[in-house]
């Protein structure tokens, strides 16, 4: 919490900030991120108002001026994701915008959002970077991003299939095949269901934005992993805000177990909006006890980009192809679910401060 309470007193000693832009600025877990918020106004060491917030004098003084001389920014050309997609990567940009506003609207009944086109085409040229799409076969583990359209887009994979939950799904890339001349595969799918056995040991790649719960965690990526070939190559998201480090750690162990070596993690890759109009995920700010103002349209909700390496054989856990139980929703962790909305306060005010 320190950690998190020093971040928060160093970005409003630079300037007054709103709620969602010290969110969109201090990634953490968010529960951690409201209790300290909390913590530091208990303490007097800041205020919220109609602006947001900003620091008390007793805030000032915890705060070293020197440190305010030094400064750093994410690079705005990428925005931090090391790729820019170009050459013929804008035009599938172009024509994955067009395609993707007749999409499934998200549902709560699998917690779902999409993040923003252009990370969807920012993750297909980084595949492209690591020479993992061109003559590729490639499995995605729930697909409410599309990815599978932006790659079909790029012709370079030699087979894309989708395996996910939702039917709706399924009717839109069907459409999209008979419109665009695609041939990308669905299977419906529940991830919690050994995958189709036709399908294990068959993909040179697998992607996936996953459920944050640990066994969500768990369960989608060992299932990615059960479809990959020798030297197989995973991508997955994961964020901070629902998912703590003591998460990121057993992911991290279970991937090492399975023989896997992760080459990359990039923060902040994929950003997601958090209000779809008919699904809200940010109805949890309201429930704080600040006057946190209607979001206006920061996306402040990021999530890290994976990519691991299996070398050789996967070494699967007994689990991998079995049925399990898996959460949908952490009540520890979570808090932008709709569901846990009127537990929110009393979760919150149930947390000690100094």
């Amino acid at each position: 919490m320190e950690k998190i309470e020093a971040k928060i007193l160093h970005e409003l000693a630079c300037s007054r900030k709103t709620f969602w832009e010290l969110l969109d600025n201090v990634n953490c877990p968010l529960k951690d991120f409201v209790v300290s918020l909390k913590r530091l106004s208990a303490k007097g060491l800041i205020a919220a108002g109609d602006g947001g917030f900003c620091l008390t004098e007793e805030g000032k003084r915890q705060v070293n001026p020197k440190s305010l001389a030094f400064g750093g920014k994410i690079c705005p050309l990428c925005h931090g994701k090391r790729i820019i997609p170009e050459a013929d990567f804008k035009r599938v940009l172009d024509e994955f915008k067009s395609i993707v506003e007749k999409r499934p609207c998200p549902t709560l009944d699998f917690f779902q959002g999409y993040m923003l086109e252009e990370d969807v085409v920012a993750r297909a040229a980084l595949m492209h970077h690591y020479g993992d799409l061109e003559g590729k076969n490639i499995v995605l583990i729930g697909d409410d991003d599309l990815l599978s359209v932006a790659l079909a887009l790029t012709s370079l994979p030699t087979r894309i299939t989708v395996l996910d939950i939702d039917k709706r799904l399924g009717e839109f890339l069907k459409n999209v095949n008979k419109d665009y001349g695609f041939n990308i595969e669905y299977v419906e799918y529940n991830v919690a269901d050994p995958p189709p056995r036709e399908l294990l040991g068959k993909f040179d790649v697998f992607s996936s934005e996953p459920l944050e719960t640990l066994s969500g965690l768990k369960a989608f990526i060992m299932r990615g992993v059960s479809c990959l070939k020798e030297n197989g190559v995973g991508y997955f998201g994961l964020t901070l805000y629902e998912a703590s480090l003591k998460k990121w750690q057993s992911v991290q162990k279970l991937i090492t177990r399975m023989n896997c070596v992760i080459t990359d993690v990039i923060q902040g890759f994929s950003v997601y909006p958090m209000d779809y109009g008919n699904v809200s995920y940010e109805e949890f700010a309201y429930a704080l006890g600040f006057d946190v103002g209607k979001n206006p349209g920061i996306n402040w909700y990021k999530s890290a980009l994976f990519r691991f390496e299996v070398l050789g054989a996967a070494k699967l856990p007994p689990t991998a192809n079995k049925k399990l139980k898996i959460k949908f929703i952490d009540p520890e962790e979570d808090l932008t679910h709709p569901k846990l909305h009127y537990k929110i306060a009393n979760r919150i005010s149930g947390e000690k401060t100094p």
